[in-house]
């Protein structure tokens, strides 16, 4: 079979995912398309780190026999146990029984080898993320925890703790005619006129069952499920039970953390029918909060911005970096002139509520 391979690009730098198997590829295409520019390109023709990502359950197995039987750490890694070691050569081995997912790492080169296609999909987008996440860092971009919409190239960003209301701004703001260009974080990076660059992080995209309900989006999202499409396969299967029921009441883990739908980027705008954008000025800055039964309204201006404002090696739990891909340090000069630069904008406190329409009319008034 003709190798295949897509070319993932943000901001000038590249990252190739290549395989033998067209849904791997197509699979990167379809995550990265939307917000950062994904397109095919001769399985040849690398620009940047090479993510070479196959089914091949004997190489699986070669390289999971060069982790276990030898001195290994492990870590949870993607919600699974990751074994991890690293030879003389700096070459790093992964092995993740769970999945039957195995790794090799060396400069500018890393392998994936799973039994199962989706699977080795899933690896191979995440890991070309983190390459060209670390593109961007060594570039002086950092990322900060916030939804982001914008509207001729100036751009809301919506920061708070989790569950503050930062998705449900931005989703505001597109129903409302804006263009979505990140759920839950963004790339910043200071300009060279006093001003704050902006790039989204693409991810699958969180959405509650009752912020469905809420914006008018749960009937066409539940219809097509029944009818066969598919949302992230990482959403809970207990989402998609409620689905298939008809619940619009959020749904939680015993841990307390809400159970969401997880939208691929692309759906965003084929199911949810949001205009998705790539780049902007950051221009305002809301800190928002939900009250389900408030009167939408202004409270107050809004904070500085706080170092737990923006994301950190330290505090990724999800994806440890085993693979070594981060810079070793970041630039604090740059993260305070940006705290300080977005400070500077204008800000407010703001309360949200269930009524759509009224909270979509205060965001409009503030953005004006």
């Amino acid at each position: 079979m003709t190798d295949t391979a897509v070319r993932i690009t943000a901001a000038s730098h590249h990252v190739t995912v290549a395989s033998s198997t067209p849904s791997i590829t197509d699979w990167s295409r379809r995550y990265f398309g939307p917000w950062w520019q994904a397109t095919s390109s001769e399985a040849g023709a690398v620009a940047g780190p090479l993510v070479a990502a196959g089914v091949d359950e004997a190489e699986a197995a070669q390289l999971a026999q060069l982790v276990t039987d030898y001195p290994h750490d492990v870590v949870t890694y993607a919600n699974a146990p990751l074994l991890h070691t690293r030879d003389d050569d700096g070459c790093v081995y992964a092995h993740q029984p769970d999945s039957s997912l195995s790794y090799q790492y060396r400069p500018d080169v890393l392998r994936i080898a799973g039994t199962e296609p989706v699977s080795v999909a899933l690896a191979a987008a995440r890991l070309a993320r983190e390459l060209l996440r670390s593109q961007l860092l060594a570039d002086g971009w950092h990322i900060l925890h916030a939804s982001a919409a914008v509207r001729d190239g100036s751009i809301v960003l919506a920061l708070g703790e989790k569950g503050a209301g930062k998705t449900t701004t931005a989703l505001l703001l597109a129903r409302s005619g804006w263009q979505l260009l990140a759920n839950d974080r963004v790339f910043v990076r200071p300009d060279g006129d006093g001003g704050v660059d902006v790039l989204p992080w693409p991810s699958a995209a969180a959405i509650g069952l009752g912020s469905l309900d809420a914006l008018g989006v749960y009937d066409e999202v539940r219809a097509r499920h029944l009818a066969g499409e598919r949302l992230h396969p990482t959403q809970h299967e207990r989402v998609s039970q409620a689905l298939t029921d008809g619940k619009r009441v959020p749904i939680f883990a015993s841990s307390g953390k809400e159970l969401k739908p997880q939208f691929f980027p692309d759906q965003l705008t084929t199911w949810l029918g949001l205009s998705l954008a790539v780049s902007g000025k950051a221009g305002r800055i809301v800190f928002p909060r939900i009250a389900p039964a408030a009167a939408p309204a202004v409270e107050g201006r809004g904070r500085e911005l706080v170092d737990s404002d923006f994301f950190t090696a330290g505090t990724e739990d999800r994806y440890p970096d085993v693979f070594g891909l981060a810079p070793q340090t970041t630039n604090g000069e740059v993260r305070r002139v940006l705290a300080d630069r977005l400070t500077a904008l204008p800000s407010a406190s703001i309360v949200l509520s269930h009524d759509t329409e009224a909270s979509a009319k205060l965001l409009a008034e503030l953005a004006r």
